[in-house]
């Protein structure tokens, strides 16, 4: 979550007039993350997240607010988007889509994470992979093989010799994932640490939803394991791994094939995540508040899989 459309207090007290939420009191941009516009805003009602969206066009995000419906009426915490009173979930807010959502009680996760945080998260994201079975909208993953071609070829010129190799060598690892034969079904795509609310060790919440989209279930994990599993190191530590794959795995066990494609699919999902971050350090998109986060802590994971693959 970033900051990059700044908004008056006069005009969102206008775009709040609209809503069932009392008077507000304040509202503060919010810094983690990096794709949308987001600000906290407090009535005395209560307490919301209002997202604009930088990027997605009104008809798409229907398709993400349907999927957060879907999973909170399946009792999986997550956020619920709040209707105007005629009825909208999306509305028009600089112009630009925006939606108001409560907000979820709970903080994310800043540092490395503790053995009962992996147990939670790998127990609800296997419950959220069985629950996802009866889910019928459909949604392309926006950083499939092309977006993938289409920034390496940006990238490569920009990049030393050495880590240009490497790129390049990931690249052509991507073409050979869109033909394995693993379950597909609706994914989150991109359940990092800081898109879960936890107090304590309890799970409260999971939120930005917005890269929702039809992908190989085993990639929603490897997305997962490549973040939550890290250590103090920088590196995937074994018994964090441990302890995320077995709370998984005691919802939905892995496949003979997942098991056998698993290295190549924690590869895949590391050199995406280290694509997109070497194209915002790049090509950084302005903001009032924005964060830019450090391509290198994926590559050095993306490293591991490839000298020392995970069993």
């Amino acid at each position: 979550m970033s900051v990059y459309t700044e908004i008056k207090r006069k005009l969102l007290i206008s775009f709040l007039d609209d809503y069932s939420v009392g008077n507000l009191l304040s509202y503060e941009g919010i810094y983690h993350g990096i794709e949308n516009t987001n600000y906290f805003v407090t009535t005395d009602q209560g307490r919301f997240v209002l997202t604009l969206f930088e990027k997605h066009g009104f008809n798409e995000l229907l398709y993400f607010i349907d999927v957060m419906a879907f999973f909170y009426q399946h009792d999986i915490p997550s956020a619920q988007p709040m209707t105007d009173i005629r009825g909208n979930y999306v509305k028009n807010l600089c112009g630009k889509p925006a939606i108001l959502v409560l907000r979820l009680s709970g903080r994310s996760i800043n540092s490395v994470t503790t053995l009962e945080q992996c147990s939670a998260i790998g127990n609800v994201l296997g419950q959220m992979h069985i629950i996802a079975q009866d889910f019928h909208l459909h949604r392309v993953n926006e950083r499939g093989l092309s977006w993938c071609h289409q920034v390496a070829n940006v990238l490569s010129p920009l990049l030393d010799d050495q880590t240009s190799s490497i790129l390049k060598d990931e690249l052509r690892l991507q073409s050979e994932y869109r033909n394995l034969s693993l379950p597909l079904g609706l994914t989150h795509s991109d359940l990092f640490r800081d898109n879960a609310l936890f107090e304590g060790n309890e799970l409260r919440g999971i939120i930005d939803f917005y890269h929702a989209c039809d992908e190989y279930l085993l990639y929603d994990l490897a997305v997962m394991v490549n973040d939550w599993c890290v250590d103090e190191t920088g590196l995937i530590g074994r018994t964090r791994y441990q302890v995320l794959m077995a709370a998984y795995s005691g919802q939905r066990p892995l496949t003979k094939n997942e098991q056998e494609k698993w290295n190549l699919v924690l590869r895949i999902a590391a050199s995406r995540f280290w694509f997109s971050r070497l194209q915002d350090t790049f090509f950084p998109r302005k903001g009032a508040l924005t964060q830019i986060k450090d391509p290198n802590a994926f590559l050095k994971i993306l490293l591991q899989h490839r000298d020392n693959p995970l069993c």
